[in-house]
């Protein structure tokens, strides 16, 4: 399993490379293409984790896990309902939830899986789309819940979605994990809210890519998070939002509406 991250040094330049325990093997050249060692490891204290995608697609689904569907009474989806967030609603571990001015409404946690894309990938069947996953990471798809709904005739998925630093990845993209035996956990303030299994996904990885590009071309560094299930709530002023994958770790991000 490897580990990538970017992150900002203490001069300011920003770099990426892989994690391991406590430094950080700095690269050169692409992470989804050709990439070389450069130079000495980094101690990882004196960096700044950065989130270590920048897509130019960020898609989220909506309604894609089994026991999420069932409790609210939702149909199995057969595609996947999925919306956009902004790539600019993105932030990366410890930089603070942030809400827009003026919004008052309740705003909640949304700990999911993420992939991220190595590769182009067009019309793919599903083995084609599952070689197009480069990597997994943690997303916080935060939402605020009131302009979702502020219009019964026109639900605000992006808009809701998309303020800025309303999208937390990290803390890092891992390669060489089997989703299916992955558990996607929140903790507010350290008391764990959210605790749920992958493999109770609706629509697999593979599946989800391969529907998607049917319509929509992605390209590699493009983020598609796979939903959330159960115990998705509202967060309050002052809390510490920590999403936990094992083999990829935690993303921590305090909720700070002012």
């Amino acid at each position: 399993m490897t580990r990538w991250v970017r992150f900002r040094a203490l001069d300011g330049a920003e770099g990426f490379g892989t994690l391991d325990g406590e430094v950080v093997q700095p690269y050169s050249g692409d992470m989804f293409g050709h990439s070389t060692p450069a130079g000495d490891a980094l101690p990882l204290a004196t960096l700044s984790l950065l989130a270590p995608v920048r897509p130019g697609r960020f898609i989220g689904l909506w309604n894609n896990y089994h026991e999420l569907a069932t409790k609210q009474g939702n149909a199995i989806p057969e595609t996947p309902l999925w919306f956009l967030k902004s790539p600019s609603s993105i932030v990366g571990p410890g930089t603070a939830i942030r809400l827009p001015p003026g919004y008052t409404g309740k705003t909640l946690y949304e700990g999911e899986l993420g992939l991220v894309i190595g590769r182009r990938v067009s019309r793919a069947d599903d083995v084609q789309a599952e070689a197009a996953i480069f990597g997994l990471t943690c997303v916080n798809d935060v939402t605020a819940l009131d302009i979702l709904t502020a219009d019964a005739s026109f639900p605000q998925w992006a808009r809701a979605k998309s303020p800025d630093s309303f999208g937390p990845v990290g803390p890092c993209i891992a390669t060489g994990l089997d989703w299916r035996e992955l558990r996607v956990q929140v903790a507010l303030n350290g008391r764990v809210r959210q605790d749920y299994p992958c493999a109770d996904m609706i629509l697999p990885p593979a599946r989800i890519i391969s529907l998607i590009s049917q319509e929509m071309t992605l390209e590699p560094g493009d983020l598609i998070a796979c939903g959330t299930s159960v115990n998705a709530l509202p967060m309050r002023p002052g809390m510490l939002v920590a999403v936990t994958i094992a083999g990829i770790g935690t993303l921590e991000n305090p909720f700070s509406p002012d």
